[in-house]
């Protein structure tokens, strides 16, 4: 009789979205690599947890799309999330937590739409000081990766492509599905929409003022009354100047970087927390050593749930 191994037991799914097509320039296509290569996986394992890592999707560097000018590259963005819904819905279907390693922040509407397919309880924390809400009419910037909230909810011009990934009738989710933590940098158009939908959002200050009662209020709070909880973290929440790993540069803006993990730990230990995605790091970026993104992994690993 043939003996059956079993399959391994994993916590933790790494999946890698090696894409910048959504973005302002190249850079961010780096960044799952670049994590690997500073210790990612070997340092969560070494703290307990049980590790797979899946590989990555097909990439892209960033170029110019002067064809589509308004929202660039978003065939693309349309692929890349995906297979990136692909593997986080074959993940969540094992019983594993999925860390989606972007890539720019359209990597999150594969995230949403895998974990969508599982579950239509969703909720959404999107920890980054933009709200990502702007559209191709509302802006001529044409980079997706400040629109991907706003295909989520599937605001009016946006690319229909990017609005139905979850395989149903936009929207992915409903504004009671999102909450915007962190949030400082918002363009008044995005302002009207967030007042308009009646979107739930903790600011800049209310996060920085007491990071890890924010964080615990978010997934507790609000959080609770889901299924599952995704995380959305851009690093370009952080003070350039505190961890200059970030795409934007923006200085003396931004929770500095012990404020963030404070506030990520009780989001990540929420029982329903089911996805994070990382994005918008730019391995060009910090010391040449690689000593920042070192720093950034070994808190990142510290601040995961055993």
């Amino acid at each position: 009789m043939e003996r059956l191994i079993p399959e391994p037991v994993h916590d933790l799914v790494v999946i890698g979205a090696p894409s910048s097509a959504g973005a302002y320039a190249p850079g961010q296509e780096k960044a799952p690599a670049a994590l690997r290569s500073a210790g990612l996986i070997e340092r969560m394992r070494a703290g307990g947890h049980r590790v797979e890592d899946a590989g990555d999707v097909p990439g892209f560097r960033w170029s110019a799309d002067l064809a589509h000018a308004r929202a660039m590259n978003a065939a693309i963005v349309q692929r890349v999330a995906q297979d990136t819904a692909s593997r986080v819905r074959k993940t969540i279907e094992r019983g594993r937590k999925a860390l989606v390693l972007g890539g720019d922040c359209t990597v999150e509407l594969g995230t949403v739409a895998g974990c969508l397919a599982i579950t239509e309880s969703v909720g959404l924390v999107y920890v980054d000081l933009d709200t990502d809400l702007n559209t191709p009419t509302s802006t001529t910037d044409g980079a997706l990766d400040w629109m991907g909230m706003a295909h989520m909810l599937a605001l009016p011009d946006t690319v229909d492509g990017l609005t139905t990934l979850a395989g149903r009738a936009p929207p992915m989710l409903r504004p009671e599905q999102v909450l915007f933590f962190g949030s400082g940098n918002v363009e008044p158009f995005e302002r009207q929409v967030i007042n308009d939908l009646n979107i739930a959002e903790y600011s800049l200050q209310r996060v920085a003022a007491d990071p890890t009662s924010a964080g615990r209020a978010a997934a507790n709070e609000w959080g609770s009354r889901f299924e599952r909880l995704l995380v959305h973290l851009d690093v370009d929440v952080l003070d350039f100047l505190d961890m200059p790993l970030a795409e934007n540069n923006r200085r003396n803006i931004g929770l500095k970087f012990t404020e963030l993990m404070a506030a990520l730990t009780p989001l990540l230990a929420a029982p329903n927390w089911s996805a994070l995605t990382i994005c918008e790091i730019n391995p060009d970026h910090g010391q040449a050593d690689g000593a920042t993104l070192r720093r950034f992994v070994n808190a990142l690993a510290d601040a995961l749930p055993r």
